[in-house]
């Protein structure tokens, strides 16, 4: 048996009391970090509190040599994920390779980003369209500092339906973790190359440790990019497109976002 098992959003007692049953029953207790972190924790307090050893696997075990799922044809094995189980094509990858290799598999699953952002910032979950990452820049072969314009065009899109846009923040191990700041200034860059108007006098919500005591959310305009100080990781970053009165009352209140977003909904 496999049980993949989400951890929730910020540290080690995010974990349900189901998931929480499962790795105590557990005979083997495997985590992979690389496409999620629980910024308020270790894998030491993880063991203190779930009793049990947990083996970190690298992302060559889990998407290329994933050996370690043979010990789940005899054994019952967990695997441990940061946010919602599944929320990662990755994992949806690896519960095929289980399912066609005789294993039988269980989902426990966790609070996921996706879906706090809605209580979060105000936001409603059936108002957003396609999500996007933006990734670092990167160095082409001719030495060139190539940004990835595809989030622009995500953005774009989901503007022309109306839509909002969540937008997952670059961590890797040559840069750590993106913050909103910088990921606001990459589409800012390409706006100001392309000149489409996507990121003009656009809001944009930041938010910042979701799931801790410290969590912040800020709104305000893309370009005000000093607003968006929000301090440590984990952050993502939201580009709302039409709003809805109860979804501009919640970023004004909730978020800071200047008051001007009502001026439309009151002159109306």
């Amino acid at each position: 048996m496999l049980t993949f098992i989400g951890l929730g959003l910020f540290d080690e007692q995010d974990i349900s009391l189901k998931g929480l049953k499962a790795v105590q029953s557990a005979d083997l207790v495997y985590l992979e970090f690389y496409t999620s972190y629980l910024m308020g924790t270790t894998i030491e307090k993880m063991e203190e509190l779930y009793g049990k050893p947990i083996i970190r696997l690298m992302r060559e075990d889990v998407e290329q040599n994933p050996d370690w799922l043979e010990n789940a044809k005899t054994k019952n094995v967990v695997f441990l994920t940061g946010g919602d189980t599944m929320a990662s094509t990755t994992h949806i990858d690896l519960r095929i390779r289980a399912k066609d290799s005789g294993i039988e598999t269980r989902l426990i699953h966790g609070a996921s980003i996706t879906s706090a952002i809605f209580g979060l910032s105000g936001l409603q979950n059936y108002r957003f369209g396609k999500s996007v990452s933006i990734p670092f820049p990167y160095v082409s072969s001719r030495g060139n500092r190539v940004v990835t314009e595809t989030p622009y065009d995500t953005i774009k899109f989901n503007q022309e339906n109306g839509l909002h846009t969540l937008v997952f923040l670059d961590i890797n191990s040559e840069h750590g973790y993106m913050t909103v700041q910088e990921g606001l200034s990459l589409l800012l860059e390409i706006e100001e190359k392309r000149q489409e108007g996507v990121m003009t006098e656009r809001i944009a919500v930041g938010i910042a440790r979701a799931g801790s005591n410290d969590v912040c959310v800020k709104a305000d305009f893309a370009d005000n990019i000093d607003a968006f100080e929000l301090g440590g990781p984990l952050q993502i970053l939201v580009i709302p497109g039409n709003l809805h009165f109860i979804e501009a009352e919640a970023l004004v209140k909730l978020a800071g976002a200047p008051e001007c977003l009502l001026q439309e909904f009151s002159e109306s």
